[in-house]
């Protein structure tokens, strides 16, 4: 145990990624790519893993009691490194390659993934020199000394863009894919305009030239619309809260946005960029908090460095949000997408209803939430997306279930572990039967005292 706890200190954090090829796991396909086109704009040898081929692999070697993305992740690396060390025979260096697995704060299981793997992975002679690049929640996932302090602010920003032009690209495959002329027609024009995008990312992600990616990004909206069969009516609409990786990752997922629109839905899953803003905006709420506990016992000089803290978040909040903002607006010219949540009126909710509170932290302070501001905004069902034994989306389970129930909302909770289940596409169907007498009934969907 003695020799864990070392490997962790020495090979998990953050180290010059200089001369390495840094491995990114598959979360969200679209903005994984884009992030490794940001890496490569910087210098760094980046590239996303292939996703769920080493899935026996990941569960060979874990118990069945993790969450289940740990295992999915897991299965990447390995599977990675064991095509690598084929494809490279006796030229294959482990101490080249770099794990990326960030992690976060708090009781969520989601901070001892790289843990857990590292152990697994110091547990295989051929692998123990690999080390894992670790970005944290605690300081809203600032780079460290992965890149060079001269270009940390500068990385942050274009890793923050290309995110959240990812989360846009998604949102435009599901507005156009439910009603495109011919089917197979949206998916293979978003993939082409991705490998656009992370060329541009690529080549102007350094320099912050989003002049270009904007400019690229307009001409996809426009050339996207044209694929949406205007005769089509419009459908049900699904919003999808729950566990960031299973609702983003359509293996795990087993493509539950396509079954949905299968029958007959359009649906709108929470963004990749909704985490990141709620990070920052919560260490803005934990430097407060600390800075008024500074104040009462009168420590002038921590005083000092937590106004300076608070004054970096808040610059990093604002800029996010500017840029957010600015990116939505230019694609809603020409094509409804729907916005991204504020973070702030998100705590407002919890707040208005007494449900819930910021302070108790994880990801159900999203979830929660976002469900409720689902049903404000006339969505006609909202479903729940998290791994087996998920203790945030348990919790988030528990209140939204019978709030949604009292609002009249359809709402179901959808389960994953790896394994197939017989009932899940019945249980979709009959939520989706829902959907659609709520949305018969109700074209508009709103609450009688909207929360704007």
């Amino acid at each position: 145990m003695e020799k864990s706890f070392e490997s962790f200190k020495q090979k998990i954090g953050q180290f010059s990624l200089k001369d390495k090829v840094l491995l990114i796991p598959e979360m969200n396909r679209i903005g994984a790519l884009l992030l490794a086109g940001v890496f490569r704009s910087f210098g760094i040898q980046a590239k996303m893993m292939d996703t769920y081929d080493g899935l026996a692999l990941g569960k060979k070697y874990t118990s069945g009691k993790e969450c289940f993305p740990c295992q999915v992740t897991l299965g990447d690396i390995l599977h990675c490194m064991q095509k690598e060390k084929e494809r490279l025979g006796p030229n294959f260096d482990v101490g080249r390659y770099v794990y990326f697995m960030p992690e976060s704060e708090g009781p969520c299981r989601f901070g001892m993934y790289n843990k857990l793997h590292r152990i697994i992975l110091d547990s295989f002679q051929h692998l123990r020199d690999m080390k894992i690049a670790a970005l944290t929640s605690k300081d809203s996932y600032t780079i460290g000394e992965l890149l060079e302090k001269e270009h940390a602010r500068r990385f942050r920003r274009s890793a923050y863009y290309s995110m959240i032009v990812g989360d846009i690209l998604d949102r435009v495959l599901w507005r156009i894919r439910p009603y495109e002329k011919k089917e197979g027609k949206a998916e293979a024009y978003i993939e082409k305009a991705t490998h656009r995008m992370v060329a541009l990312f690529e080549r102007y992600g350094f320099e912050k030239n989003f002049k270009k990616i904007r400019e690229a990004l307009e001409e996809i909206t426009m050339g996207a619309k044209e694929i949406i069969d205007p005769s089509l009516p419009r459908r049900p609409l699904i919003g999808i809260v729950g566990e960031i990786y299973l609702r983003s990752h359509v293996e795990s997922n087993q493509h539950i946005i396509k079954m949905l629109e299968k029958l007959g839905g359009e649906v709108v899953n929470a963004s990749v960029g909704e985490w990141i803003n709620y990070t920052t905006y919560d260490r803005i709420r934990e430097t407060k908090r600390d800075l008024i506990s500074c104040m009462r016992v009168r420590d002038f000089t921590n005083m000092k460095a937590l106004l300076k803290k608070l004054v970096k978040f808040k610059i990093d909040l604002t800029y996010q949000y500017y840029r957010q903002n600015e990116l939505y607006k230019l694609v809603q010219r020409h094509l409804d997408i729907k916005d991204d949540h504020n973070i702030a009126h998100l705590e407002k909710i919890l707040k208005k209803y007494d449900i819930y509170d910021f302070e108790t932290g994880t990801e159900a302070c999203l979830s929660i939430s976002g469900a409720i501001e689902y049903a404000s905004e006339g969505y006609n069902g909202v479903v729940n997306v998290f791994p087996f034994t998920c203790m945030p989306s348990t919790i988030t389970s528990s209140i939204v279930k019978p709030f949604m129930n009292n609002l009249r909302v359809p709402y179901v909770d959808s389960v994953y572990d790896g394994s197939f289940q017989p009932v899940r596409e019945a249980t979709l169907r009959t939520f989706m039967y829902q959907a659609y007498q709520h949305f018969e009934r109700n074209s508009k969907g709103m609450l009688k005292t909207p929360l704007h």
